[in-house]
């Protein structure tokens, strides 16, 4: 990460918290080889793991639910899973499909919201000890990288886009029939009769794939880009206190990182349930069109 004997620069120092923990090399932003796939071991473990968490803190909390005076846990779950249920009323109008589309926005929201609140750790924290158990394995600890915002990662957002992508799929054929879909992605949006609905129906498909890739990549770009944002924000305050601990003179700046790190750590707890809230509701309006015909 550095020179020997030397410390990081503030471009060295986000350049090395911007690595992957991957199983190769990845090039660039985004890498989608398919011919040698990169596999993001640091975003995998860290979403596989928060999604064990959610699932097992509803578990515990379905499992010890009373009738009588609810605790705090069990009345924010309740309070959750009230909101999110009215949201569904309202836009999903087929009661048969909200026992799954109500559970599915709801997983959404409680697995986002947790992967999103990794960004509230302090920055250095895991990284550290990861690389303390790195070097115990006896590799350069300057070379253990891990990220553990998996929002921030893009893979990890486009991957939850396109399950909603194939959950809209799966209830336009259930809702409208193979037959009746395929009719529509050739008839909407515009619509005519005889001779010009064949001309129209090539621009009809067209319009109804852009539409389905714009969905898909806005909704998890979104996500991405914000929490991509906040942590890069998160960085540039750490640097300003590494700058003030650094130096006799730099005290008002190290003081300003600790305030600064305080009011946006508080202001970043609005942004991580806004930006699972927004996920969770698009989710609703996407597979709520799925079920209305165009």
């Amino acid at each position: 990460m550095a020179a020997e004997g030397h410390g990081p620069t503030a471009g060295e120092y986000i350049q090395h918290h911007l690595q992957h923990w991957t199983t190769r090399e990845q090039t660039g932003i985004a890498d989608f080889s398919l011919a040698d796939p990169v596999l993001k071991l640091d975003s995998l473990f860290w979403s596989i793991l928060l999604g064990v968490v959610g699932c097992f803190l509803l578990w515990r909390v379905a499992k010890s639910v009373t009738s009588g005076v609810p605790g705090r846990m069990q009345a924010a779950v309740e309070f959750l899973v009230e909101m999110v249920d009215t949201q569904a009323r309202g836009i999903v109008h087929n009661e048969q499909s909200r026992k799954a589309v109500a559970p599915l926005a709801l997983t959404a929201f409680v697995w986002i919201f947790l992967m999103n609140a990794m960004d509230l750790l302090p920055l250095d924290l895991i990284p550290n000890i990861w690389a303390a158990i790195y070097g115990g394995m006896g590799h350069d600890p300057h070379h253990a990288y891990m990220r553990v915002v998996p929002s921030a990662d893009l893979s990890t957002t486009l991957a939850l886009s396109v399950t909603v992508l194939l959950s809209c799929l799966y209830y336009n054929i259930k809702m409208k029939g193979l037959g009746g879909w395929v009719k529509e992605l050739f008839s909407a949006p515009f619509h005519a009769h005889g001779p010009m609905a064949i001309a129209l129906a090539p621009i009809n498909f067209l319009m109804q794939m852009i539409e389905f890739v714009a969905k898909t990549v806005s909704h998890g770009m979104r996500l991405f880009g914000n929490m991509f944002a906040g942590e890069l924000v998160f960085m540039l305050i750490a640097l300003m206190g590494a700058v003030g601990f650094g130096s006799l003179g730099g005290v008002a700046l190290w003081i300003g990182h600790v305030l600064a790190g305080s009011a946006w750590a508080i202001f970043h707890i609005l942004i991580i349930t806004l930006q699972a809230f927004i996920f969770m509701m698009l989710t609703l309006v996407y597979v709520g069109q799925a079920h209305d015909a165009h």
